[in-house]
This record gives structure tokens, sequence and C-alpha cells, in this order.
């Protein structure tokens, strides 16, 4: 189906919009009815535009029917600005496959290939794409850590600024997602004194002014949701994120759209185990499952707000 049936937009006024307003747009993960009512609720109420992610097995999981059918209930328009996109396609089967679903936008991940081959990809994905209206995102550059089995890699690699015209006119790509010292999953840091390479993404935005940057694994790892799940049962030790302040400095220097994932997961899974911990007479799903999705709603707020700087730019 095409995406403007289900009320949809592709990316290209929203990242034009936030570059030159200098915020960037969420890119929240969802996977079930849960997650996609809390983040939807939190972009509505703050009137904020926002990407719906899903991955290759987030896809999976929810199964073709479903998740669209969960889409359409949504009940959007276009004036909403909201993108359904495919987070971290892995072949242009998987893109042409969420095109054909309904997708507004889709990421081709060609980041573990070599140079020529990630460009070659890439240009047919977009080949394609851009004959339905539908934007693409590229990386350059690898992330290391493990958000789930479409994303994981033991080394990293940092985005070459020296490459990313090349590429970019040669890909015809939309966006392009950089490596600049973030990573997938909750254990981003080994320090809170990281830093990411800022020198890195100056150079980039300085080869590629105006156009739109992109951070994955660059959920911020919230200490009070850690602090839960270890209070209520889990063993989540050492793990930590990216600094809101340093998400913000990025914002700032041309990324204008920010992915989430762990933040999500972390919110939700706090809440279920803190309710089922402190009411074991509870087995109504509703009830654990609604404080999970509470704080999901409460953390996208908050960081469409305070990182994002998103509110209000409908």
């Amino acid at each position: 189906m095409d995406y403007k049936d289900f009320g949809l937009v592709n990316t290209k006024n929203m990242f034009a919009n936030a570059l030159t307003g200098h915020y960037a747009i969420p890119a929240f993960n969802f996977y079930n009815m849960e997650t996609l009512s809390a983040i939807i609720s939190a972009a509505r109420d703050t009137h904020s535009p926002v990407i719906l992610a899903v991955s290759e097995s987030a896809l999976k999981y929810m199964g073709d029917n479903l998740l669209m059918g969960m889409i359409w209930g949504l009940n959007l328009h276009d004036s909403d600005n909201v993108a359904l996109h495919l987070d971290h396609g892995s072949s242009f089967e998987s893109c042409v496959h969420a095109i054909k679903l309904g997708f507004s936008s889709v990421m081709i991940d060609g980041s573990k290939l070599p140079f020529d081959a990630n460009v070659e990809l890439t240009r047919t994905v977009a080949d394609f794409a851009h004959k339905y209206d539908v934007t693409v995102e590229a990386e350059l550059g690898t992330l290391s850590g493990i958000e789930d089995e479409n994303t994981q890699s033991a080394t990293s690699s940092y985005t070459n600024p020296d490459d990313v015209v090349n590429f970019v006119n040669a890909t015809n790509a939309d966006s392009l997602a950089i490596a600049i010292g973030t990573s997938h999953g909750a254990y981003k840091r080994k320090s809170p004194d990281e830093e990411l390479r800022f020198d890195i993404l100056d150079a980039v935005a300085k080869q590629l002014p105006e156009f739109p940057l992109v951070l994955h694994g660059a959920s911020s790892i919230p200490e009070h949701f850690i602090e839960t799940i270890n209070k209520f049962g889990g063993a989540m030790k050492n793990a930590r994120g990216i600094s809101p302040q340093q998400l913000r400095h990025a914002v700032e220097m041309n990324i204008c759209k920010i992915n989430v994932d762990s933040d999500s997961r972390l919110a939700f899974t706090a809440g279920v185990r803190e309710q089922l911990a402190t009411h074991p007479e509870n087995f109504n799903p509703r009830d654990y499952l609604g404080i999970g999705k509470q704080n999901i709603y409460d953390n996208c707020v908050d960081e469409i707000k305070n990182i994002m700087g998103s509110d209000n730019k409908i």
C-alpha cells in the first residue's frame, strides 16, 4: 500500500525543518501496542513530529498485518507529521518489503560492507524507494554493541569525513547515519567522562552543510530506570548511556534525527518489574503493562522536550 493511505509522511520536510530550527526528530522504536501507543501519545501531547521506527526483528515479531493494522488504527493525517521507518534494513529485499507494506522511510545498513559495496547497495535501494517517494537513510561507519539480532557488532569504526560527499553523491541517499562514538544497547560507556567525537561530527557537517545527519545508539540510559530494574530483581551493572548535554550539542551541529530504543525498553521493564514485585497478587496484564506504557510515555515526553527540542514544532 501507499504510505499516504495511512496518513504517514516521509522524512524530507521533517529534516529540512529540523535543520532550520536546530532540533532533532525523535525516532522511537516500538514492538507492540503498548510501546506504539505510548510513543504516539507523547508526540501528540507535545506537538512533536515523530518517526516510528521498526527493526526487521520487531516486524517479524508483530507480523505485517498486525503492525500495519495498528498504524491504520492511529487514524493519522499528514499534518500529524508521523513517519514509519524501517530501522537497519539489512538487504534490498527487506527495504522493498517495507515499502510495499506502507513504510514511508527505510534505512539500508551497508555499514559493514566495503565502501564500494555499501555505495552499490544503498544506491539500488534509493533508486527503488524514490519511485514511491520513500526517503532513504544510509550508514557510513560502524557502531559497536548489541540491540537485537539485526543490530549487533563487536567492532566499531568512525565515519571518515573525507568519504561522506562521495558517498552521498554516489548513492542519492536522503540522510546519513554517522559513527562518532555512540553504540547500540545499554552499555555505551566505560566511564561517564567519555565524550562523543564532536571533531568528526564537525568535519562531516562542514563537508555536508544542510544535509540531514543521524545518530544511532544514542539512548541516554536514564539511571533511575537502571536503579529500579536492579532493585526489583534485575542484574544490569555498569549500564551507561550518552548524556543529554552531549546529545543536545550534537543537535546544534546538524544532527536532525536521534534514534532511541534502549531507553524505552528500560522504561517499560522498570515499570513492569516494580509493579509485579510490589503487587504480587496482580495477574492482570493491563495493570502491569499499563505502568510500563506510562513509563515510556513519560520518558518520550522528557526526551522530546529536553534532548530533541522538537516539542511544539508542528
